[in-house]
């Protein structure tokens, strides 16, 4: 297909608005309505992975509008009636196929590059760890594009009805929803007891993927295979159905994506955790002295290391032996709902935690010494207001002498909340010999850490629940 039958293929398919409807709504959504994708580390300017997470969480709509238009496009013989003109020439089917296929496939790959790209310029800007561990999944978020466009053009050269582009629309997107829905998840309970789900295997043959939940996880080569692999046979199906002229020879199309889709499920990883997996080489880390970082957010590193080094020196003099050695970034992925894991010897801590997004310099050394002392038992994923923010509150000011409020979003109810409670256990607290007041210090840790038992009653003195 050279240059000049491409630029009129261009100007007379509906190619050139496949890519308009693919790219404004992706920005308009991703500028205009404020969520997850705006803020933390997990934000789709931030890092290059949450970037392309981001854009290919998209394709849960995108990529139904690309099957309609395809089909749209796929009709264009029909509604001009030159389908016999067209079979009389010497022309070969598989040639205009191509040019029509070819055509779309520009658009679409572009205007998902450069939705790409506006994000790739904001990264940049945002952070100094670069990688190209992004590009796979990027690069299969087109190929689904344009997998989609391809099937769709062949369902409709097959089935040449004005019904055919909105039914296999929806189609696609009832796809889409069961896949991050029902079809696609696999309902589980947690040693907590919580309902959950997990993806499944059959979860990876839809387009999209989930949302960004943290900085260092990434898709896995097994999944980015197993995709490829699904969407190339879709992309063939497509093909052999814009050429097919019999039924039988429509019958037979249908073998690439039956196949492809068995091939693919051999493929595809069936445990939820080798599917979503820590990005190693972004989850190394970077220290100063005792204080530690991932290589994604070594640029934060030095205006943490001397508060964490004070917050060290602060908990070695409360707790003596006791206390940690260490501040580290969390690195640890657990499942959702499943019960946090602490250490001892190490303050482990994440930058979207509410105190420490919220702290700089004296106020991050707070933060640090609250997540040493109460890091926090809310289910992994689950946001809490309890007993654990109290105890932590206390313990803090237990360490630096002073009663005062962490820093955070708490509204101005919520604090005259934690106030009321906190206020009659602290002062009954310092009103104790300094033996009795490390005891119950000691056993609130102890709770804290081991998330078994309730670290505001260790303060009061009474028993664990």
């Amino acid at each position: 297909m050279n240059s000049r039958v491409l630029r009129v293929e261009l100007k007379r398919s509906v190619a050139p608005w496949a890519g308009a409807v693919v790219l404004l709504p992706a920005l308009a959504f991703l500028y205009l309505i404020p969520g997850s994708w705006w803020t933390g580390t997990t934000a789709w300017t931030a890092q290059w992975t949450s970037m392309a997470l981001w854009t290919r969480s998209l394709l849960f709509y995108l990529w139904p509008l690309a099957v309609g238009l395809g089909a749209l496009q796929g009709l264009r013989d029909h509604r001009s009636k030159m389908s016999e003109l067209l079979t009389s020439t010497p022309r070969p089917a598989r040639h205009r196929a191509a040019t029509l296929a070819g055509a779309t496939a520009v658009t679409l790959v572009s205007a998902f590059a450069l939705l790409v790209l506006v994000g790739a310029v904001q990264v940049v800007a945002h952070t100094d760890y670069a990688h190209l561990g992004w590009l796979p999944i990027s690069s299969v978020g087109a190929l689904s594009l344009v997998a989609g466009a391809v099937l769709g053009m062949g369902a409709g050269r097959a089935l040449p009805s004005a019904l055919t582009p909105p039914a296999l629309a929806m189609a696609a997107f009832v796809f889409t929803v069961l896949m991050q829905s029902s079809l696609g998840r696999t309902g589980t309970t947690t040693a907590t007891g919580l309902p959950s789900t997990d993806p499944n295997q059959v979860s990876l043959l839809s387009p999209a993927v989930q949302e960004a939940r943290d900085a260092l996880v990434t898709l896995s080569v097994p999944v980015h295979i197993g995709q490829t692999i699904w969407l190339l046979a879709m992309a063939a199906t497509g093909f052999a159905l814009m050429v097919a002229a019999t039924p039988r020879a429509r019958l037979i199309a249908l073998t690439p994506i039956l196949s492809g889709a068995v091939i693919a499920l051999l493929v595809l990883p069936s445990d939820p955790r080798a599917m979503y997996v820590v990005d190693r080489a972004a989850a190394e880390p970077v220290c100063d002295g005792p204080v530690c970082v991932t290589k994604t957010q070594r640029a934060r590193l030095a205006g943490l290391a001397g508060p964490g080094k004070e917050a060290l020196g602060l908990l070695r003099g409360a707790l003596g032996g006791r206390a940690p050695v260490s501040v580290r970034e969390n690195t640890t992925e657990l499942p959702e709902g499943s019960t946090p894991r602490w250490s001892r010897r190490t303050v482990l801590f994440d930058f979207d935690d509410d105190i420490i997004a919220a702290s700089k310099g004296e106020e991050l050394t707070r933060a640090l010494i609250a997540k040493g002392m109460v890091p926090g038992c809310a289910p992994v994923g689950w946001s809490s207001f309890g007993d654990d923010q109290f105890a932590q509150m206390i313990a803090v000011d237990w360490v630096l002498g002073a009663l005062r409020p962490l820093p955070g979003t708490l509204s101005a109810s919520m604090r005259r909340e934690a106030d009321a409670k906190i206020r009659p256990v602290w002062k009954k607290l310092r009103s104790l010999p300094r033996a009795e007041q490390l005891s119950r210090i000691n056993a609130m840790r102890g709770a804290a850490l081991s998330c078994k038992g309730d670290a505001f009653d260790a303060l009061k003195g009474e028993a664990s629940r």
